[in-house]
């Protein structure tokens, strides 16, 4: 076995396989960029090598300081976790060629099937059932309408090397190929250094379900069962869940030995991930194989109870795999949420900055549930603009896909994130959600079921007198413990009342609380009443009650005459006044946002790419007005009217802040 493992990587999946390594007894490796130079992945290493400015071009992705970093250390082996060089046949061969382990695939099953457009072109002479597409090289954008229209809209446009979302556009007609080609092509070259870019049917109402195999270098190959992935948002997982809701054990086992018997085609041998697109009955076609580890692994590992990364290692090392297929059985049932630095109130659009608190569910092993939390940040840590948008991947595991959802529910309402945008509200949403709750669900389930964006969660009634009565509570236990000011006037105690008006949701509930020492009993006008009990004090950002005897998870902080009260999705304003106060407040004006219909206002912190317009230029509803590029992406700012361009404030190259004018109309 290895005595050291570099790891070509960062963040999440770095602190991952480090986890595995130490485990195994075996020392690790970290490379850093500048702004990583305090990342968690490097704190958590044996060692740290620095690598470079920090672009990932100038670092992550260059091999030449990713080998002098290995022969600065004396690593044996390397593990390149996701994105990056993990699907890099040059940096496979520079390994060998050095003596170096890849924990990965032999280069030429990298070449094989890292590249989309030729592992489609093996798995249709296997006779595997593929997508129609075409798979020859497109030469510009004029090209690219021109096969997109033989194949038909929709089309999905993808970079050859890509991955995670990166390089790729679905076009509904002419003018979004053209753009959607130009849009890949430059965020390939920028991503992957590969600007390569082919065209496929884009097959609507489609579920994407993947299939995870591992194989060893003594010829035996098993599949891990599948991943359901198809609540995705531009083409970017963010929920995942082992097994698939949809799938009959013979679709499994059928997809399962197709994906095997590919990985064998191609002389496969470490973890990969064979991808399907799956039609309502149940016909699966081949996407594409990831030749690496999947960013969410952790579910099939919840379920098999296999460690993956520690396979990989021990497959890299030459060992045999220790289990046969029929040893891998389906064991309860794992959710995946990935935590994103991305305002879901933004259209989600990217959020950089500080951590001012990352506080993540305690992590826990139970019977009857998991909680886990793969992270690569901490509180006090900086989300940098430079790299992919992902914190953390929570994940949760139950004997039955109820209790794993209703443990992730959970969890996200325990999880504490303060000083960035991010979507932990979206994915309470999802989770309360009838169609995900039924499991019918489809690539297209955020457009169809968010097509306004995200704009937060309006609570049922049942949920909303749950928080009601919490608030009224908590709020008594903050009266009381404000009557208690030392240095007070004899003969000024202040009696704190048993009648308060409870404002939230565009709604005033009158309550009456009757108190004692275990709890209070919170009893709403129409005669109904919730038990509610807590230790939660005032100043505590967390709130762990019990209503009722349900278990209720509040993010709480206070705000004048109130609470702002964060839980399933929701973000509300509840206010606890006396009658009289209530009464008053009826009065007061409400205070409208200011007017900026007449402005372009930078969503994110990015980089201007291109202004699409120019000053006294008449615009059309649905214009390309400006491109801006943050994390790696280029995000197309559109005219949301008919108008006249007055001033352009920005131009291209220009670094802007979140609502910084970028054009104004007259």
């Amino acid at each position: 076995m290895f005595k050291k493992i570099l790891i070509a990587n960062r963040g999440e999946i770095a602190c991952r396989v480090i986890k595995s390594a130490r485990k195994m007894g075996i020392k690790t490796v970290a490379v850093y960029s500048d702004a990583d130079r305090h990342a968690l992945h490097v704190k958590m290493a044996d060692e740290a090598v620095h690598i470079g400015p920090p672009p990932a071009n100038q670092s992550y992705i260059v091999i030449d300081k990713i080998m002098d970093a290995i022969r600065q250390t004396g690593a044996e082996a390397a593990h390149p976790g996701y994105g990056f060089l993990s699907e890099n046949m040059k940096f496979a061969e520079a390994l060998e060629k050095e003596g170096v382990v890849f924990v990965g695939p032999p280069s030429p099953a990298i070449e094989a099937m890292g590249d989309k457009i030729t592992s489609k072109k093996i798995a249709m002479e296997a006779g595997v059932s593929t997508v129609p597409g075409y798979m020859g090289l497109i030469a510009d954008a004029e090209e690219a309408v021109k096969i997109s229209r033989e194949i038909g809209y929709p089309v999905m446009i993808k970079a050859s090397a890509g991955g995670g979302g990166k390089g790729m556009r679905i076009a509904w007609n002419d003018v979004e190929a053209a753009e959607g080609f130009q849009s890949s092509k430059n965020e390939a070259a920028s991503s992957f250094g590969d600007d390569r870019i082919f065209i496929e049917k884009f097959v609507t109402q489609p579920r994407h379900i993947e299939i995870q195999v591992l194989a060893d270098k003594h010829g035996n190959c098993v599949y891990l069962h599948e991943r359901e992935c198809s609540i995705q948002r531009r083409n970017q997982k963010v929920i995942e869940e082992a097994p698939s809701p949809f799938l009959d054990p013979e679709t499994r086992k059928a997809m399962g030995e197709q994906a095997c018997a590919l990985a064998k085609a191609v002389g496969y041998t470490s973890a990969g991930t064979v991808e399907f697109i799956v039609d309502g009955e149940k016909n699966f076609y081949f996407l594409e194989m990831n030749t690496r580890l999947q960013v969410e692994h952790p579910v099939t590992e919840l379920i098999t109870g296999v460690d993956l990364v520690e396979q990989m290692i021990r497959v890299a090392a030459g060992e045999k795999l220790p289990f046969a297929q029929k040893d891998l059985k389906i064991n309860g049932w794992a959710i995946e949420s990935r935590l994103y630095a991305e305002d879901p109130y933004r259209n989600f659009l990217p959020s950089i900055g500080r951590l001012t608190r990352y506080r993540p569910p305690v992590e826990a092993v139970g019977d009857k549930a998991i909680v886990r939390n793969d992270t690569g940040v901490y509180e006090g840590g900086e989300i940098s603009m430079y790299y992919d948008p992902m914190i953390a991947k929570l994940c949760t595991w139950a004997p039955d896909r109820a209790g794993a959802i209703e443990a992730m529910r959970v969890a996200l309402d325990a999880f504490e994130v303060e000083g960035i945008g991010h979507n932990l509200p979206f994915c309470s949403a999802v989770m309360d959600h009838p169609r995900f709750i039924e499991g019918a669900i489809t690539t297209a389930f955020i457009a169809e079921e968010f097509p306004e964006g995200f704009n937060g969660v309006v609570l049922g009634e049942g949920r909303l007198r749950m928080v009601a009565a919490a608030a009224a509570a908590m709020n008594r236990v903050a009266e009381i413990r404000r009557t208690r000011i030392t240095g007070r006037l004899g003969n000024h105690e202040r009696h704190v009342g048993d009648d308060w008006v409870v404002a939230l949701q565009g709604e005033e509930i009158a309550v009456k609380i009757d108190a004692d020492r275990d709890g209070a009993t919170v009893r709403f006008a129409d005669g109904t009443a919730h038990r509610v009990t807590s230790d939660w004090t005032p100043g505590q950002s967390l709130a762990r009650l019990e209503v009722d005897g349900a278990a209720v998870v509040l993010k709480v902080d206070k705000i004048p005459g109130g609470f702002r009260i964060r839980t399933r999705g929701a973000d509300l304003k509840v206010y606890v006044r006396t009658p009289r106060q209530a009464e008053l407040a009826r009065l007061m004006p409400e205070k409208l946002p200011p007017d900026t219909s007449k402005y372009l206002l930078c969503p994110m912190p990015g980089l201007v790419v291109k202004i699409s317009v120019e000053e006294g230029q008449e615009v059309q509803e649905g214009q390309a007005l400006a491109t801006v590029e943050a994390m790696k992406m280029e995000n197309i700012l559109r005219a949301e009217k008919k108008g006249v361009v007055k001033k352009i404030s920005a131009q291209a190259g220009a670094s802007l802040k979140v609502d910084d004018v970028i054009m104004e109309f007259e």
